[in-house]
């Protein structure tokens, strides 16, 4: 196979200006009368002249100063930049549209850039909808943007693609990869296709558990759960490391995702390998996701049934959680008595306690004293009622504040 090296207007100036003309010209010049042949783009230059002027993004460290190469063909750059006129003329010119140079071929360039003209060429001119790169991803794995669901996956469906070929290292489907994303239609599409939705990876990963441990928009990730929910997703379908949809969902500290799973039948009282309620996987996230309210997601376990912590675990809750005091009233409210003793205020930090000191005096002055019958009145309800305190409590006819107060809604204050 022949291979040609580039030194210069290929991989610079050409390809930076997005000049359609000017890369076909140089393609046709390197290529003569093999358009198989396999490129080499360099970024040598530096190596060979030392004195040459450095961008400051190298010279920062952000790309590392070591030669680097990239082989690839010009049906794969034709792809890459959506040249549609020179990827014809390519495939027409005996171009094989199946050839992995640089562990892609054209068809996964195109599917990754959502170029549906180049997608559509390809597969007419007998690109295989299946083939994997060198990574073991399809073409369907490479469909990772809005814009990609009509331009490609669409297409690749059209032509026989598997809606349900699973990647060769994890063994992700194309719904893994659109359930991750958020892509809504994407999945909805897969569906349609067949896809299994309860299709696990190696490490037992399913679409609807990639999806609850996303970092995608909130709003979008509940759609798409709902989407897999219909479809007869299993809500209690565990990974490799026991962690549930829910486990995930609860460490993300979504609320509206953790009570749609909750309404789904998702088991409140699993645990983890590491011994993990999802009402743990909360108060470790607690910390660092303050601004998403994470003692609502307490509210919401808890009010389905959640056992509470072993009370000798408290004082370490309390170090984690110090700095939201609105967490651990909550918690804290779930229990009878609250065995409080001098020990617990040694594990908060000072600025946090200057900071809240209205709060946690009220809670270490329990320790000196019972708690209020109005309290013990809420356990006893609480206990009463177990898992269904959600469901009962708000068809008690009694004021809407006191329906607050049994659903342990927070008043910055023990008493």
């Amino acid at each position: 196979m022949q291979t040609i090296y580039t030194e210069g207007p290929l991989s610079a100036s050409a390809q930076v200006n997005d000049d359609q003309e000017m890369i076909e010209e140089l393609l046709r010049e390197l290529v003569g009368m093999n358009p198989n042949a396999i490129i080499e783009l360099s970024n040598d230059d530096w190596m060979k002249d030392p004195s040459v002027h450095l961008p400051p993004a190298v010279l920062l460290g952000l790309h590392p100063l070591q030669y680097k190469q990239e082989l690839t063909t010009p049906l794969r750059i034709a792809a890459a930049y959506g040249f549609t006129h020179c990827l014809q003329y390519l495939l027409e010119h005996g171009a094989q549209p199946n050839l992995i140079v640089g562990g892609k071929s054209a068809l996964h360039e195109a599917c990754e850039n959502s170029s549906s003209e180049c997608t559509e060429f390809l597969l007419k001119g007998g690109a295989d909808p299946d083939l994997r790169t060198e990574e073991g991803l399809s073409a369907m794995h490479l469909c990772k943007t809005p814009k990609s669901l009509h331009s490609c996956a669409k297409v690749l469906l059209e032509h026989g693609a598997a809606a349900d070929l699973p990647s060769e290292e994890d063994e992700e489907t194309a719904l893994h990869v659109a359930s991750r994303s958020a892509l809504l239609h994407h999945a909805k599409l897969y569906l349609q296709s067949g896809a299994d939705v309860n299709h696990t990876s190696v490490h037992g990963e399913t679409p609807l558990g990639v999806a609850c441990a996303s970092s995608q928009d909130p709003e979008e990730l509940l759609q798409i759960c709902c989407l897999l929910l219909s479809y007869g997703a299993d809500v209690n379908l565990a990974d490799k490391q026991h962690r549930t949809p829910l486990h995930k969902a609860a460490h993300n500290i979504q609320h509206s995702l953790v009570t749609l799973l909750l309404e789904h039948k998702a088991e409140v009282n699993s645990f983890d390998h590491n011994g993990r309620l999802p009402l743990s996987c909360v108060l470790h996230s607690a910390a660092v996701r303050a601004e998403q309210e994470p003692h609502r997601v307490v509210q919401i376990l808890l009010n389905h049934g959640s056992i509470t912590l072993w009370p000798q675990a408290l004082p370490k809750v309390l170090s984690m959680c110090a700095a939201e005091p609105k967490t651990v009233e909550v918690l804290f409210n779930s229990y009878t008595h609250i065995p409080v003793t001098c020990k617990w205020e040694k594990t908060i930090q000072a600025e946090t306690l200057q900071i809240h000191q209205q709060f946690y005096q009220s809670l270490f002055a329990l320790g000196c004293r019972p708690r209020c019958l109005q309290h013990l009145c809420r356990a006893a309800i609480r206990q009463h009622f177990g898992k269904d305190c959600h469901r009962l409590i708000p068809q008690l006819l009694i004021p809407k504040g006191l329906q607050l107060y049994l659903l342990l809604e927070p008043v910055g204050i023990f008493h």
